[in-house]
């Protein structure tokens, strides 16, 4: 079963950057797409950022677009999410997804992320 920790939230005034960990167990990592969510209080939650399997192609949402970075290493069994220039609306719950088809597909539980002075 496959099992995904996240670390590295906290409390962090705006305009402040955080970086964010995904640590991956119990699947083969590197064949897994890999996504970061968030979901703010009263929201859905919404895709943030999704890096792909092999040719590790990346895609983000419009409003972290040049703020974000995600990045994975297959050594580690880890993927991260750079955040910088963070605004308050930035703050959510933030999930980390590992995709494999539409046949697996794993949730790690949540880092909070604050962006407040």
């Amino acid at each position: 079963q496959g099992q995904l920790v996240e670390s590295g939230g906290g409390l962090v005034q705006p305009g402040g950057s955080l970086r964010l960990s995904c640590a991956a167990s119990g699947f083969t990592f590197r064949n897994y797409a890999m996504s970061w969510y968030r979901q703010a209080p009263g929201k859905g939650r919404e895709l943030v950022a999704g890096i792909t399997s092999g040719t590790r192609n990346t895609n983000y949402a419009d409003s972290v677009k040049g703020r974000f970075t995600i990045s994975r290493d297959n050594a580690k069994n880890t993927v991260y999410l750079q955040m910088n220039s963070l605004k308050p609306e930035d703050t959510a719950v933030y999930y980390c997804n590992a995709k494999f088809s539409n046949l697996y597909s794993y949730w790690g539980q949540g880092t909070q992320v604050t962006v407040s002075s």
